[in-house]
Formats: C-alpha cells, sequence, structure tokens
C-alpha cells in the first residue's frame, strides 16, 4: 500500500525534495543550494549538471528522513523555476552551456528587434505575454546564436531544449538511456511559443525566432504518468513520474484555489500573484499576464492571469551578500523592527528590470529619500516594504482585469514567515492575509498534481480538505501604508525609469 507522494521543487537558489502523506503534510524534507553565476552585468546562470547532482542527494536524503521505501512512494510530482532555459545533449546529458536563468537580460536587444515590428505585445493575443527578456523563447535564440555547434547539432539530434522541469524529469526517468523529453502546458506557456488555445507549439513565432521546432519537448498536462524512475536512479526503485507544474501554478495548486477568482501570492526569490480565471482566457490591459494555470489528465486547461515581481527574496539575499548588513536572511525582520518605519526610504529593486506591470527593462533600481537620519534599519525596512508595494501594485492591475477586489490574499513562500512584511502586506493591501500550515505550497502542489494522476488524492475536493490556516494578519484601519507610503512608493518607481539607454 503507498502512504506517499513525492515533490521535487527545483528553485532559483536550491532544490529542494519533499515526502508527503495523503493530509498533505510533510514527513521527510531535504533541500540544498546551488551556485548563481553572474558573468556579465544582468547576466544570471546556473550549472546544470550541479542541480541534478542535488537533486539525486535531495531524494535519498528526503525519502531516509521519511523513513519510506520506494513501494510505499505513489508517485514523484516535478516544480521548477520557470522560463530559466537549459539545451543539451540527450546522447550524452551535457548541457552546451550554462542554464541562462529567468531573471536574465541578456536577449534585451532580441527584444528590441522584435518589438520594432509590431511592438512590446506582438504576440500577446496568442501567447498571452508581453516581449520581454523574461522568457525562455529568446534565450534558446540567443544559444543558437551565440554558442558554437549547437544549431549543427540540433540538425543531427542531439540538442534539445527545456526549462528545468524537463531536465530533472528527463534524468528522472532515465537521461541517455530512457529520458522522456516533456513539459507540461503551465511551463510551455512562459516560453512565448504556445499558443494559449491550441496548447501547442506555435509555427509562425518559432520560426521568427528561428527555433528548430525538433528541439522542444512533447507538451502533456500537468498531471498524467510521463515515465517511471529507474532501479538505478536516486529513488531506488520504479515510481510514476506524474506532475509537472511551474513553479508559482503549483502554489497556486498547493493553496487550492480551484475556483476562478480565488488567488494566492508566493514570496520567494522573485514575488508571484495568480489568480484563477477558470476556463477563460482574459487578455490583460494592465501589464499582467495570462497564462495557464494547470491541466489535469484529459480536463479543459484552467487559466489565470499572474504579476510577476522579479525581485523579493532576492533583495534580501543582496542586502545579506552583496552589502554585508545582515548574516542570514531570518535577521533582516529584527534589524527593520529597530526602527518605527522607513525613515522616508524607498528601495526599487528593478536590478533587471521592471516586470508586472510595467515591463520596463530600461529600468533598474534605487534607494530614494536618502538622509543622514536614515541608518541600517531604515534600509531593512525599506528592503522589506518594497516587497509589499509591489504585490500592491500587481492586485491594482488584476482587480482592474478582473474585475473582482480581492477579499483576502493567501500567501506562501519562504518569506510568510516574516511577520512585520505580512503585517505591512496587509496594511498596503487594505485586505486579510492568510498563510496556510503549510507553508511549502509549491512543492505540495507538484504533489497534488502527481497524487490525482495516480489516484492517490481522488478529486480536488480532497485536496482542498487538506488546507489549513496557520495565521490571519488584519489591515490596520489608521494605516497611511496603503494611501500616503504607496503614493510615495509610486513616485520613486518613476525614478528607475530610462536609466539603461
Amino acid at each position: 500500500m503507498t502512504k506517499y507522494i513525492a515533490a521535487i521543487d527545483q528553485g532559483t537558489t536550491s532544490t529542494r525534495c519533499m515526502v508527503f502523506n495523503h493530509r498533505g503534510e510533510p514527513v521527510g524534507a531535504h533541500h540544498l543550494e546551488h551556485e548563481q553565476i553572474y558573468p556579465q552585468p544582468g547576466w544570471v546562470e546556473h550549472n546544470a549538471l550541479e542541480i541534478w547532482r542535488n537533486t539525486e542527494i535531495i531524494i535519498r536524503e528526503a525519502v531516509r528522513k521519511a523513513g519510506a521505501a520506494p513501494e510505499d512512494i505513489a508517485a514523484v510530482g516535478v516544480t521548477n523555476q520557470r522560463e530559466t532555459t537549459l539545451v543539451w545533449d540527450p546522447t550524452t546529458g551535457q548541457p552546451y552551456y550554462n542554464a541562462i536563468v529567468w531573471q536574465d537580460t541578456r536577449t534585451d536587444q532580441l527584444i528590441n528587434k522584435l518589438v520594432e515590428n509590431g511592438g512590446l505585445d506582438r504576440f500577446r493575443e496568442k501567447v498571452g505575454l508581453p516581449l520581454a527578456t523574461y522568457f525562455s523563447g529568446p534565450k534558446i535564440a540567443w544559444i543558437l546564436e551565440n554558442v558554437p555547434g549547437v544549431r549543427e547539432a540540433v540538425k543531427e539530434g542531439r540538442a534539445v531544449f527545456g526549462t528545468m522541469d524537463t531536465w530533472i524529469i528527463w534524468n528522472l526517468t532515465g537521461g541517455v538511456k530512457s529520458g522522456k523529453h516533456v513539459t507540461d502546458v503551465t511551463n510551455a506557456s512562459r516560453t512565448m511559443l504556445m499558443d494559449l488555445e491550441k496548447l501547442a507549439w506555435d509555427k509562425e513565432i518559432y520560426d521568427l525566432m528561428g527555433i528548430p521546432v525538433a528541439m522542444l519537448p512533447e507538451i502533456c498536462s500537468s498531471s498524467e504518468v510521463y515515465g517511471h524512475t529507474l532501479v538505478d536512479g536516486p529513488f531506488q526503485g520504479v515510481i510514476r513520474v506524474a506532475g509537472d507544474l511551474g513553479d508559482q501554478q503549483a502554489a497556486t495548486v498547493g493553496q487550492t484555489c480551484f475556483e476562478p477568482g480565488e488567488a494566492k501570492n508566493t514570496y520567494g526569490t522573485g514575488c508571484f500573484m495568480i489568480l484563477n480565471t477558470g476556463e477563460e482566457i482574459v487578455q490583460s490591459q494592465q501589464g499582467l499576464l495570462t497564462t495557464l494555470c494547470y491541466q489535469f489528465g484529459e480536463e479543459k486547461p484552467v487559466y489565470a492571469l499572474e504579476g510577476s515581481i522579479a525581485i523579493a527574496g532576492a533583495l534580501v539575499q543582496w542586502l545579506r551578500d552583496n552589502l554585508k548588513m545582515i548574516d542570514s536572511a531570518p535577521e533582516i525582520e529584527n534589524l527593520a523592527s529597530t526602527v518605527e518605519d522607513n525613515g522616508g526610504v524607498y528601495f526599487v529593486p528593478a536590478f533587471s528590470g521592471l516586470f508586472a506591470p510595467y515591463w520596463r527593462s530600461d529600468a533598474r533600481g534605487v534607494i530614494v529619500g536618502l538622509t543622514q537620519y536614515v541608518n541600517r534599519g531604515h534600509i531593512a525596512r525599506a528592503v522589506l516594504e518594497a516587497t509589499a508595494f509591489q504585490t500592491r501594485e500587481v492586485l491594482d492591475a488584476m482587480n482592474t482585469d478582473s474585475g473582482v477586489p480581492l477579499k483576502a490574499l493567501k500567501v506562501d513562500g519562504g518569506m510568510v514567515r516574516n511577520d512585520t512584511l505580512m503585517s505591512f502586506q496587509a496594511d498596503v493591501l487594505g485586505v486579510p492575509v492568510i498563510r496556510p500550515e503549510v507553508a511549502e505550497t509549491t512543492a505540495l502542489g507538484a504533489a497534488y498534481a502527481a497524487g490525482y494522476a495516480v489516484g492517490f488524492w481522488k478529486s480536488k475536493e480532497e485536496m482542498r480538505k487538506n488546507w489549513q490556516v496557520d495565521k490571519t494578519w488584519q489591515p490596520d484601519p489608521e494605516s497611511l501604508a496603503g494611501t500616503k507610503l504607496y503614493k510615495e512608493w509610486k513616485k520613486a518607481v518613476t525614478r528607475t525609469f530610462n536609466w539603461v539607454e
């Protein structure tokens, strides 16, 4: 009798494996960080081989901590940092180049060329996305153009593309021996190459970008059996690989936002708010992304509106690693608590441009309002507040697009343990902020997708029953966070524009 579902969460800064029971409770987990590689300003890369080595270790450790045998695990699901782009040789398993991370801005010239012949929204009706450096398609084009031998290798069947879910699933299912080259609709919808209605690669766009269709993975649903692990693999047994979701969609499923109008916000490296719009494709008029929310097996696809913020938790890491202002990320809350307010300081972290709702690749980060009064505490508070203000901007856009004002916000991710931030977030939004008992909803969503595919969970209602409130923050009606301070934040944002010529 199988007791558990495993999930691999391949994130921007680390990879985690979690084992869940039927109640959606974690019974074993392990994670490892991987190196962040910055070859030039604006360039961000990962070593895909390091990530797979880490994945093998964390699987073994999580299963060991859960006290589980291979036969106890019904299936494994995968979730991943989206848009991060890898091209590798399926005959050797060797990448041709480091994985180009979603934050990377090296494709800006290609984007500018595409914009010239049709504007920022040239493909939006088909793919739901504006032209931006964020997405995978242009990154593939960059690799084909700039890495010697790749274009020739594609013709010989020796070069395939995948986002990190595809890479992990390919390795899990046997790699060079028998690896399955697949992705799901949520990840495919972030490449800028998939038609939202047809759920298929779009010939006009991949031809325009010079991307051979032969290198693209098969598009599958988010919940079906793609293949099986091998006995000599990290699970040391034959287990069905049956769930695949981009990380933000996985968190939406983990938060059981299955009804239109339900929304969640994930506070990780970046910050991502997703609103379920049901079976309807809603084209944003406010700079949001139209994306796949999930598709379970043969069921109809469910769509979403998404607001993407590039830098959230990454700003705390920057304060730790680059400015050495704190020794560990959790210390920021204590430092921020040494002051009553931000001292007039606003920090707009447009390190790789501004994402939703602006989509300004010419923007760069600024700290404004500095005076001699300002100290480390004010900077720390401004760092936390930046995430809350950016979330408000996205929520305002969502309310306008959907016509449905949000009544409460479900939150998850690493930063939701920060009470100062969550309390301020409720004040800025003017609605309750709700944290669930299981905050690792990204991994849980991948587990749900895999478990649903194999009948471990029989219905969405069964998953919904697992969701429990841990803490709720109510907005303070006396707070100026959503009025005066937010207005000043909006002014600070304008100071980031037009920095890159």
